[in-house]
């Protein structure tokens, strides 16, 4: 089952094609995104890896977490779902 992870402190100029590759060290990566900002197009500095077996995601965290990849130190865990959107009604 695939398993998907966060990863946080990208650098600007990481390209998805790059986190892919860097996160293939741990296995097989199913997708690899960068969160853009709509406004300016550019990274958020975020995205999400996915991995395709448990035992591949917890090997990508135990690689990467903590280590540098293009100049800036990651953060990388487990994803959470997404937190419902609050739309500002309270019925």
């Amino acid at each position: 089952m695939n398993k998907k992870l966060y990863v946080g402190g990208i650098s600007y100029d990481t390209q998805e094609a790059g986190l892919k590759e860097a996160f293939s060290q741990a296995g097989t990566v199913v997708s690899a995104a960068i969160i853009m900002d709509r406004m300016s197009g550019r990274s958020k500095g975020f995205g999400f890896v996915e991995m395709s077996t448990e035992e591949e995601a917890t090997k990508a965290i135990e690689l990467w977490n903590g280590k540098e990849l293009d100049g800036r130190r990651l953060t990388v865990n487990e994803a959470r779902p997404p937190r419902p959107k609050n739309t500002g009604r309270d019925w």
